[in-house]
């Protein structure tokens, strides 16, 4: 694996730990990475401020709380000027409703993943974000019928 010169061995098995549970307290983490918590501490809050970590987050599951349909979208775009690219990039920032978004190489431009409540709802917001801007020639939606797998986990290896 091929990783950065600030992170070592034990800067990675803290990550692993702090991937799979983000609450498993320093005192812990440090036992199990044979490490003082307040090295763990020291650890974390320099990943923290580098940006290797870069968020603290609950996953929440979109059908627990009435967002049962999830749809891929590929977007193509007609103009990739600067300031048009930058333009529809925060248009699908400030959507809440996109969970991640993509700038791909291929046919199309971007790959959104978005949740909605119903399909009415996925008309609404592909009304805004899409129909609504002029430099979206085209996007193709694909409604997910099963959520195999979910995760913002990276793999790490300490080889």
């Amino acid at each position: 694996m091929r990783k950065s010169a600030d992170l070592d061995e034990f800067d990675l098995a803290i990550l692993e730990i702090l991937q799979k549970d983000s609450t498993v307290p320093q005192r812990e983490i440090g036992e199990r990475v044979n490490l003082s918590a307040p090295a763990v501490q020291r650890r974390i809050k320099r990943m923290q401020t580098s940006g290797v970590i870069q968020a603290n987050i609950a996953v929440v599951d979109p059908a627990a709380v009435g967002l049962s349909i999830t749809i891929v979208v590929e977007v193509h775009i007609a103009n990739e000027r600067y300031d048009l690219i930058n333009g529809i990039k925060r248009s699908f920032l400030e959507a809440p409703e996109v969970q991640q978004c993509y700038g791909v190489t291929g046919e199309a431009d971007f790959v959104l993943v978005i949740v909605v409540p119903s399909m009415s709802a996925y008309e609404a917001v592909a009304q805004r974000l899409f129909y609504d801007n002029p430099n979206v020639t085209k996007f193709k939606s694909l409604v997910t019928m099963d959520r195999v797998k979910i995760g913002l986990s990276v793999p790490l290896s300490l080889d």
